[in-house]
Order: structure tokens, then sequence, then C-alpha cells
């Protein structure tokens, strides 16, 4: 469903800039000698350009905290390439779903290799995974990276479809446990789910960038679980009270002092749970950052 969004999206904004390129190809090909075709396809493609660097843009300038601003050079530019690969290039492009995929690998002596279910966040796809997963396989996990669907409805929607993944991977490997990884509104699917079906299948949940407080990063679209990420909402409120100290003490949570989608960033804490913080990275940038990738094989090889 996201991918022929997306399509749709890129295909009207290419549309537009084309049709800018047309003029400017009238106006400026018999002064200049430029190519008309050559004018059209660069608007169409500038045009879908220009879009990611206003949205990025426009999100890191309203996110940004006191600091240095080298970081925050950094992650602008980090993800504004983020965005262009995972939006552009990877997400639209969806055909089938591969499934459960079994480890390429084999895990390091001493370490455990659970399965591990990964959960992607607010109109993203599976395809938001595609550096983590083959890491994860290298080091001897099967893994599932799922896509929660429909986009717009509550996140407690989506806690059926992780119990349905959990008791599928679980029986084609014949685990017990498993562990969960979420980014963004994935954290909070995952919590949900721990909420609906307790803990007992969970070896270690982990989150990236996940607004465990709410963000207060503006919603131009009103949706059920846009409104329930929203910065302290009563919705997040319950889902915290539901949960005990042992629950929390699964959890492992990433966050980014950059983060241009979920602010304020180091609030994004939950008593009794863990909290590692990176800097000089964007918010979608967290699934695709060497030093992230490193620190979750490192969670998911220890689930003691």
């Amino acid at each position: 469903m996201l991918a022929r969004y997306l399509r749709f999206t890129y295909l009207v904004q290419f549309l537009t800039g084309a049709l800018l390129g047309t003029w400017g190809a009238v106006a400026m090909a018999p002064h200049w000698g430029a190519s008309a075709l050559g004018l059209v396809l660069i608007g169409g493609f500038g045009w879908i350009l220009f879009w990611q660097v206003v949205i990025i843009g426009f999100s890191m300038w309203t996110s940004r905290t006191d600091g240095p601003l080298w970081p925050w050079l950094q992650a602008t530019w980090g993800e504004l390439q983020a965005a262009v690969l995972v939006f552009g290039l990877r997400m639209p492009w969806v055909k089938n779903h591969p499934g459960i995929l079994l480890p390429t690998g084999q895990p390091t002596p001493g370490s455990t290799a659970l399965p591990v279910v990964l959960v992607h966040g607010f109109v993203c796809n599976h395809r938001v995974w595609d550096k983590i997963v083959p890491a994860l396989r290298q080091a001897g996990h099967p893994v599932i990276a799922v896509d929660l669907e429909p986009l717009f409805t509550s996140i407690e929607d989506y806690a059926a479809l992780l119990e349905r993944v959990v008791q599928d991977l679980r029986r084609q490997t014949g685990a017990s446990q498993v562990v969960l990884v979420g980014h963004s509104m994935g954290g909070l699917a995952i919590r949900a789910w721990l909420r609906a079906f307790g803990a007992a299948q969970a070896a270690k949940i982990i989150t990236l960038g996940t607004p465990h407080q709410g963000t207060r990063a503006p919603q131009w679209v009103h949706t059920p679980n846009g409104q329930q990420m929203a910065w302290h909402s009563t919705w997040l409120a319950e889902l915290s009270a539901s949960e005990t100290p042992q629950k929390r003490q699964l959890m492992h949570l990433a966050l980014t002092q950059h983060d241009n989608i979920v602010y304020p960033q180091v609030a994004q804490r939950l008593e009794s749970a863990r909290v590692t913080e990176f800097s000089g990275i964007g918010h979608l940038q967290m699934c695709l950052d060497a030093g992230v990738i490193r620190w979750l094989l490192q969670q998911t090889a220890d689930t003691h």
C-alpha cells in the first residue's frame, strides 16, 4: 500500500517538475542551446529532490536544540541522504514480502542468535531495514521485517499482527523467545503487543528513535496513530501505566540527540529501561548508521 502511495506521489511531483522544465526549455533553449529533454528531466527529478530538501530542512530546523553546530549539520546532511535512499529508492519499489529470512552466517562463540522481528515506523515499510537485515543474518539471526498495515489506524491494531508474526517465527525456528526491534512508531507497536499478549515470548525489546513520551513534531494529517504519538498523549500515558518494572527491564532504548521527527529528544526515556544516546544522526538515519547497527548487533547477541 505504501509503495503504491509513494510511486503515485513521485509521479505527480515528477510531472509537475517536468512541466516547469518544459517551460524552461521553451524559454531558454533557443538562447542557451540547452537540450529541451534535459531540461524536462532536470525539472522532473529536481522537483522531487526539492521537496525532500524542504521537508528534511524544515524538520531539522524546527527540532534543533541548543548545542554545537557541527553535529547538527552532520545530522542534516545524513538525514537528507537517508530520505533520498529509503523513501526514493527503496520503499516505493516493493512487490512481494520476503517473509522469514534464515541466517547466512554463524553467531560468534558465546553469544546467542535468537530470531529477530523488525517493526518499522509511521508511513514506512520493511525496506527501511535493508541495511540491518543482512547484518543480523550474517550474525546468525533468523529475521523477519513486518509491514504494518493499514497505514493510518490505531497502534493497538498492530498488536494482533505482531502476535501472528512472533508465533510463526517461533514455530519455524523452534525458538521459545524472540528479540523485537522497533524504529519510531514500531517501538510503540511492540509495546502495544506486549500489553496485549504479555512478555513470555520476548527475550529483549530494542527501540530506535521511538516517541515513548510522544513528539512535538507538527502533524499535518490527523490520523489515529498520529494522535497517539502526540506529546504526552492520553494513549501513551495509559500504555506506560500498564507496564511493570519487570517488563521495562526488557527494553533497551536508543535515541539520537538530533532526531528531527521525535523531539524533545532526550526526554524519550522510560523508567527502568536502559537508554543509549547517539549524536550527529537524524531520525531515519538510525536505520542506516554503522554505529547504531554495531550497537544493535551487540544488543541482539546479548539477551541475558
